[in-house]
């Protein structure tokens, strides 16, 4: 009989099939993290660093809410800079004032101006207070007979018990109202302390500007300074140039408003245009508050009739602005849209109250000339590329 071959077990292919599945498993060279689809890793990628940005920003943002004092009071030396630039360089080189003295004489003049225009409007108030109390008395009693006779025919007592209302909520009040006080007097020593630092960084953001940059610049990394000082430059020239435009529009505004108010005869003219003047630096909120308040002081001295008037003035004003004056000149200086100026406004508002509002727009309109020259669109090509800066070497 011939001997029949039996096989021999293949032990082999089970080994392979077993380090195949082993090899096809996600702990062959694969981690975890590898088998996840790509769509995943990407939105972990972005969703811990947006934590990481949003923790930051919220740092920086409590930062300059602590030291707000400061901050302000360094932004306004900053734009209170750029518009005395021109005029100290002027005396510079037409007068050959040596650059201390030039510097001193533009923040020393432009004190000059604030005061005589306070001290304008002040005479102002004080020589027309009396005559307005009075014509607002005579005011409130032509309401209370509208109110009395009118379509409500309320009784007298029903008006009494309106003012009795009024006076007692007032005396419940008295300590919220002290409490107010309070807190108006230490933002007074507040705005006190945050004047005299803007003035003392005015003076020496004129004197040594380029010195106090290039020690801002030599802080980064070499391969950043060029490009940050460039971007800086650009910056600077488009803060100029809302800067000295919204002077412009916001004397448009107070003269347009305070010249309506002279013609109809309302009480307090020159501070009125003076507060226009000041709220136009708010863009488009400011003049509208101011214009209402021009409204309300032409009702309780003249009547409807007249304030109805006033408040075309205001409207008129309002509409050179809005289609005239914002597009050809603001438009031009900060490129932004409305809707970014209005949102700018109202986020700084939110945020910071009055001085948010004040310091939305150029800010806004200095961080996009920034970021825009370092993504490559230069909106200031005529600029150049100056000479760098002297940065101190190496000790």
């Amino acid at each position: 009989m011939s001997e029949t071959a039996v096989p021999e077990p293949d032990v082999a292919a089970p080994a392979a099939s077993a380090a195949g599945a082993t090899s096809a498993g996600p702990a062959a060279g694969r981690s975890m993290a590898e088998s996840l689809p790509r769509s995943v890793q990407v939105s972990a990628a972005w969703s811990w660093r947006l934590v990481v940005i949003v923790a930051a920003t919220a740092g920086a943002l409590w930062l300059i809410s602590y030291f707000k004092v400061l901050v302000v009071a360094v932004l306004v030396a900053l734009l209170l800079s750029v518009l005395l630039a021109p005029v100290a360089t002027f005396l510079r080189e037409r007068a050959r004032f040596p650059r201390a003295v030039a510097s001193a004489t533009s923040v020393v003049a432009l004190l000059g101006v604030v005061a005589g225009l306070l001290t304008l409007a002040g005479n102002s108030i004080a020589n027309g207070f009396a005559d307005l109390a009075s014509q607002a008395e005579a005011g409130i009693e032509t309401t209370t007979s509208w109110l009395a006779q009118g379509p409500l025919q309320l009784s007298a007592t029903q008006i009494d018990g309106f003012v009795t209302q009024i006076s007692d909520s007032l005396s419940a009040n008295s300590s919220s109202l002290l409490s107010g006080a309070l807190s108006v007097t230490t933002t007074l020593g507040h705005v006190a302390t945050g004047a005299l630092i803007a003035l003392f960084c005015t003076l020496f953001f004129l004197i040594d500007g380029a010195r106090v940059w290039a020690w801002l610049i030599g802080l980064l990394p070499n391969e950043a300074r060029e490009p940050t000082h460039q971007a800086g430059r650009r910056g600077l020239v488009a803060l100029g140039a809302y800067t000295r435009t919204q002077i412009l529009v916001a004397l448009v505004d107070a003269v347009g408003i305070g010249i309506g108010a002279a013609i109809l005869q309302v009480p307090l003219a020159l501070p009125l245009a003076t507060l226009v003047f000041i709220g136009s630096f708010i863009p488009i909120v400011g003049a509208l508050v101011t214009g209402a308040v021009a409204v309300l002081v032409a009702l309780v001295a003249h009547g409807p009739l007249v304030a109805l008037l006033m408040f075309a003035v205001v409207l008129l004003v309002q509409q050179i602005e809005g289609h005239v004056l914002q597009p050809l000149l603001m438009g031009h200086a900060v490129s932004l849209h409305p809707v970014a100026v209005i949102l700018a406004v109202a986020g700084g508002t939110m945020a910071a109250g009055i001085v948010g509002a004040l310091f939305a727009v150029p800010v806004v309109a200095v961080v996009n000339t920034v970021v825009l020259y370092l993504h490559g669109h230069d909106k200031y090509p005529e600029l150049g590329t100056a000479p760098g800066l002297q940065l101190r070497g190496p000790a």
